[in-house]
């Protein structure tokens, strides 16, 4: 399930994603991947709330998951909400998670801190 949710991702087809990435933390109810997935595919919605969701339990599930702190700091750019996305970038980066460079300059635009 969790392969053809990747599928239907990228697809586009976010509401077919969000049902395999379910089925698969179902089977594999600690699947942090799986979690990480359906943040993606939430996001892809514009569902800010389900995502962050999503991105919170993959962290619970797996706390030096640097890409779903990476993921959970965009989605609060996107909500204008900088001191935490400055915290899940910093925690991502102390994991050894790459942070995009592009990223990194827009948040700090929006942030004022250069």
């Amino acid at each position: 399930y969790y392969n053809l949710g990747i599928a239907y991702n990228n697809q586009g087809n976010y509401t077919k994603a969000i049902e395999s990435y379910k089925k698969a933390i179902e089977l594999k109810p600690d699947y942090a991947l799986a979690y990480n997935n359906l943040g993606i595919a939430y996001n892809n919605q514009g569902n800010y709330t389900k995502a962050i969701e999503s991105y919170k339990k993959a962290i619970e599930l797996k706390p030096d998951y640097a890409l779903a702190y990476n993921n959970r700091a965009i989605i609060y750019y996107s909500k204008e909400e900088y001191d935490k996305a400055w915290n899940d970038v910093n925690m991502a980066q102390s994991l050894g998670g790459q942070v995009h460079p592009g990223f990194l300059e827009a948040l700090r635009e929006a942030s004022g801190r250069h």
